[in-house]
């Protein structure tokens, strides 16, 4: 592990002073949508993947806790969102090209053939959105969005549908990336509005929508350009635009990401929205896209993680080629990369996984499957674990347990602490790349071919 040392005079709270206001800070500091009732957003109400109210089951599997299983159409990453008792998931069904094919339809993209064997790509996907009922798991309303004749290539580990939906009242907001932006409205299933932004990805679509203050923001980091935009949520329509800072990089390749940001109320009362970026984490006035303050991370790209708050500090992962951990103060203004970060840990950090911050101790898992455990206040180790296979859901924390997805369809329950207690290793069927969601008791995983319900 390598930190940067504290700058002079930069100091934080006492762990147990933090401790204690954790919860109710972050609370405020985040948005959230009725714990209890709904999981409306990709890492459910607070976006934070903790889970302030249920009781999932600790044990289930094929034939133990299973309420229901339902199978699912198409291919899609993106986890359920769920409200008023009505499951909602977005997928791309794909036409598949035979393998001369699709070497044929690679050849017409901009990728050089030594990239062939790491990219999918399909003749066409059909753009779908699924509601299933989430008391019996019956599938409701299946909802027709649109057809992409010859879509871009993705990386072979993505998928067309990877983006998470998010509910805003009655409208469910789905984000294709460059395929489209759709608003439904949930009562009928019919479009209200559509929006095409095209972007360059390179691997695919990634990075979820948000919704804050009546505005659906995006982050739009493609290979040619990189910004951020707010889109009015009952029209569609642009309501600021602002591009990211300047990239000191050789190829777009090294300037796009896939990051879902979030907003935070820091001590002097901004309300800010934070977009972690490729080599660059922004802070910007979530009214009106300006910029607070922004951090020069290095040369990390491609960024998934989610970052995370705990009413002090942001915590964020760097992204691809080398992943690191950053913890770095939120009231500055301008470039703050010389004065506002708190530390960096180096080692076992995910370029896919979001972490989970609580009671002062940070819980990851990095893509190869080792877990840590680090201390907010100084980033220091207090355990790792090889949990084994690979990774890309981000854990959630739900009734004082931990529950890490790998892509082996196991579910390893830990409980968190200084130590690491693995509780039990579930097992199911198929592939697991969605994050999961918790309502009420519930347990709601997707695989790559199907929904599950697991109750106590």
């Amino acid at each position: 592990m390598i930190r940067v040392s504290r700058p002079a005079g930069l100091s934080r709270p006492s762990k147990s002073f933090l401790c204690y206001l954790m919860t109710a800070i972050v609370a405020t500091a985040i948005p959230t949508f009725g714990l209890a009732e709904s999981w409306p957003q990709f890492r459910g109400p607070r976006g934070d993947g903790i889970v302030t109210e249920g009781n999932p089951p600790v044990q289930f599997g094929e034939d133990k806790n299973l309420t229901w299983k339902t199978d699912l159409e198409g291919k899609a990453w993106s986890s359920p969102v769920i409200a008023d008792g009505t499951i909602w998931l977005t997928s791309a069904v794909e036409i598949i090209p035979t393998e001369d094919e699709r070497v044929e339809l690679l050849r017409k993209t901009e990728n050089e053939e030594r990239q062939f064997k790491q990219l999918a790509i399909a003749k066409a996907i059909e753009l779908k959105v699924f509601a299933v009922d989430l008391e019996t798991g019956k599938l409701k309303q299946t909802i027709e969005l649109t057809t992409v004749e010859q879509p871009d290539a993705i990386h072979s580990l993505n998928s067309y549908a990877s983006p998470t939906p998010v509910i805003d009242g009655n409208r469910l907001l789905c984000h294709f990336g460059t395929f489209g932006t759709f608003c439904i409205d949930r009562t009928n299933g019919k479009l209200i509005w559509e929006r095409t932004l095209p972007l360059k990805h390179a691997v695919g679509p990634g990075s979820s929508p948000i919704i804050h203050d009546g505005k659906v923001i995006l982050i739009q980091d493609g290979m040619e350009r990189q910004y951020v935009i707010a889109l009015n949520a009952e029209t569609g329509s642009t309501e600021w635009e602002t591009d990211r800072p300047p990239m000191d990089a050789p190829t777009g390749d090294q300037k796009k990401a896939y990051c879902t940001p979030i907003v935070i109320t820091d001590s002097n009362g901004r309300e800010q929205l934070l977009c972690m970026g490729s080599q660059w984490m922004v802070s910007y006035d979530a009214k009106t896209g300006e910029e607070f303050w922004r951090l020069y991370h290095g040369k990390g790209f491609s960024v998934v993680p989610r970052p995370i708050f705990d009413g002090e500090a942001v915590y964020f992962a760097t992204g691809f080629g080398k992943p690191q951990l950053w913890a770095a103060k939120v009231d500055g203004s301008g470039d703050v990369t010389d004065s506002h970060v708190l530390w960096t840990v180096k080692k076992s950090i995910p370029a896919k996984p979001s972490p989970v911050i609580t009671g002062g101790l940070i819980y990851l898992v990095d893509d190869n499957g080792v877990a840590s455990c680090i201390d907010s206040e100084d980033g220091s180790n207090v355990w790792s674990k090889r949990l084994g296979g690979k990774f890309s859901a981000s854990p959630i924390l739900a009734d004082g347990r931990m529950f890490f997805c790998n892509h082996d369809g196991e579910v390893f329950v830990i409980k968190p602490g200084t130590e690491c207690d693995i509780e039990v290793t579930n097992q199911i069927e198929g592939q697991i790349m969605a994050s999961p969601a918790v309502i009420g008791d519930a347990l709601v995983l997707r695989t790559d071919s199907a929904l599950y319900r697991f109750d106590r």
